[in-house]
């Protein structure tokens, strides 16, 4: 069983963290902790771009919320056990905390500790172009044992709406955490 934290930031691309979550609300018999974190910014980036700012259904539906600095989360420690991180959206600045090793919030300290334990962290870049700081960033938390999956949606599957083709970053996401889904699949029938 997967013990997973969300982190969203406030970079464009809410809907990433938006599907995201619904899709591992669906497939709750593959984890046994959800937590997210919230930047300020994210909480503004979210109700602009999706218009909702109720995150209350999340909740009952047992993902719990974390504030930005509380640092007697479980992921803040390696021994709280989470095996996946996902940072989505992830603005630059925190991908360039993280690369930093600046562990000053929950976002970036959850990020160290899960390279730490060589455990599974999936920064999900969005921004663009991106300046040569943001590539060597990159490369840092690649080297680091990070994955770096840029919020670039294929078209293969053939979306037909917006959703549609935020799902397949989404989808990408889920398949590089190790998590059984239905998704379309390349060279299948």
């Amino acid at each position: 069983m997967q013990r997973i934290v969300i982190a969203i930031t406030g970079a464009s691309g809410s809907i990433y963290a938006q599907l995201l979550i619904e899709k591992l609300l669906k497939i709750r018999d593959q984890w046994d902790a959800l937590g997210i974190v919230m930047t300020k910014n994210a909480k503004e980036v979210w109700k602009t771009e999706l218009d909702n700012e109720s995150f209350l259904e999340y909740e009952q539906a047992g993902v719990r919320f974390f504030d930005k600095y509380d640092f007697s989360a479980p992921f803040a420690s390696g021994s709280g056990q989470y095996n996946t991180m996902i940072v989505v959206p992830c603005s630059m600045g925190t991908l360039g905390r993280i690369a930093g090793g600046q562990s000053d919030d929950l976002i970036t300290r959850a990020a160290d500790v899960i390279l730490k334990e060589r455990r599974k962290l999936i920064c999900v870049a969005r921004e663009t172009p991106y300046n040569l700081i943001h590539i060597r960033n990159m490369e840092t938390i690649t080297l680091a044992g990070g994955i770096i999956c840029p919020a670039t949606p294929s078209y293969y599957s053939r979306p037909q709406t917006i959703e549609e083709l935020a799902e397949t970053v989404v989808d990408r996401v889920l398949d590089l955490a190790g998590l059984d889904i239905r998704t379309f699949r390349w060279g299948s029938d």
